[in-house]
């Protein structure tokens, strides 16, 4: 009987484990008859999440069902409830409400994260947010729907609850996108409220003074210092006392990993990760952790891979990769992110490019736009449906472009 490998999740650690793992047993000179791949998740489509703040959400629901049929992985439509690592299987249900088990010999746990919803009145009712197409689908019928309500300022107001990667995408965008809908001599505002004392406060300071003025070129304010602290359908409250009218509250503040993540046994770090040694094992079981559920080093100078897609790849890289050498019997390999980078959206503005954990400004304006759209529109993409592409693009140890 075959080797199961059973990956949950087909977000960019999931998509490209099981690449990876079918990339190693081509090499090997395996089949689906020694080692079978099995991908589980509700649908097999790739939702490009670092896009969903745009206005255009067309293409951002790849289909896999061809990629993962060229590289030999077996798609399981279905929602996993339960991991049981006493007997290696797991418990899921498929679209007509039915469970099933399934063992597995590996698991890649790839499950991703989602947005944190901390306890604020009104937030789950009242606000929107982009952390799945859904609901970024959700939040574009309503912003095409404000022309049906009565002008006011309330109506032409965004807030943008949280300053970090996301919250600043999505304001950015937000005047030009508003304008678009309200016509082009619309007073529209667009506030970021965010806790810490500075906008982009993970970015460092390399990219601030830049982030800052593309902000306020577009009109984006920035509340700074203050909390949100109830949220309902006219606008919020912060924790200064300051009430801001706005029909319109996005929520980016944070994501934490999925909540598959707590069923499996080992030490978890603040945002539900697992701790996994550097071939991105959970301790010494047959389970591995990679993407947004996975807390590891990533590289010898003491910093930690993201949640973030661009570690999301390499994660899943390295994880597809060792769970086929563990069932093979080679060596495996340990995890490196190669090279850090940040590419920040800046509305019409343009964008910020910068390079290390120090994040060197490298790019900026239009240039670093022109950069993004090929990240945004290309680099993050499933490859396409070809054996030699696959081999090509899910090699582990595959060095980034060099974008300078």
């Amino acid at each position: 009987m075959a080797a199961q490998i059973l990956i949950i999740g087909t977000g960019f650690a999931g998509m490209w484990s099981a690449l990876a793992a079918a990339r190693l047993r081509h090499l090997e000179g395996k089949s689906t008859k020694d080692v079978e791949i099995s991908v589980i998740s509700p649908r097999p489509n790739l939702h490009i999440r670092p896009r969903l703040y745009e206005a255009d959400l067309s293409g951002m629901d790849p289909s896999l069902t061809a990629l993962f049929d060229v590289a030999g992985v077996r798609f399981i439509a279905g929602k996993v409830e339960q991991i049981h690592e006493s007997d290696n299987s797991v418990v899921y249900v498929n679209a007509h409400g039915d469970k099933h088990s399934i063992a597995y010999d590996r698991l890649v746990l790839a499950s991703g994260s989602t947005l944190f919803h901390p306890d604020i009145p009104g937030l789950r009712e009242y606000a929107f947010d982009v952390d799945q197409l859904p609901d970024a689908e959700k939040l574009q019928r309503h912003l095409h729907a404000l022309p049906q309500r009565p002008a006011s300022k309330s109506r032409n107001t965004v807030i943008i609850g949280g300053g970090g990667f996301t919250g600043i995408e999505t304001a950015a965008e937000m005047p030009s996108r508003l304008r678009a809908i309200l016509g082009n001599d619309a007073q529209v505002d667009v506030v970021i409220v965010e806790q810490a004392q500075t906008v982009g406060p993970e970015l460092g300071e390399g990219p601030r003074p830049i982030i800052e003025h593309a902000l306020r070129e577009q009109g984006v304010s920035l509340r700074l210092g203050q909390a949100v602290t109830s949220i309902d359908p006219n606008g919020i409250t912060t924790s200064s006392g300051e009430r801001i009218e706005a029909e319109t509250v996005i929520w980016t503040a944070g994501a934490r990993a999925n909540a598959l993540a707590a069923q499996v046994s080992g030490k978890h770090d603040h945002l539900g990760r697992l701790h996994v040694t550097t071939d991105l094992r959970v301790s010494a079981s047959n389970v591995y952790a990679t993407g947004d559920v996975a807390f590891v080093a990533a590289d010898d100078l003491g910093h930690h891979a993201l949640m973030s897609c661009q570690h999301a790849m390499n994660l899943g890289r390295s994880a597809g990769y060792n769970a086929m050498a563990d069932v093979l019997g080679l060596p495996c390999i340990p995890y490196n992110q190669h090279k850090y980078v940040t590419c920040l959206a800046l509305g019409p503005w343009g964008a910020v490019y910068s390079e290390g954990w120090d994040r060197h400004i490298k790019l900026s304006g239009t240039d670093a736009a022109a950069l993004k759209a090929k990240i945004n529109t290309s680099w993050i993409y499933p490859p396409h449906a070809d054996m030699d592409e696959i081999i090509a693009t899910a090699d582990p140890e595959l060095r980034p472009v060099q974008y300078m």
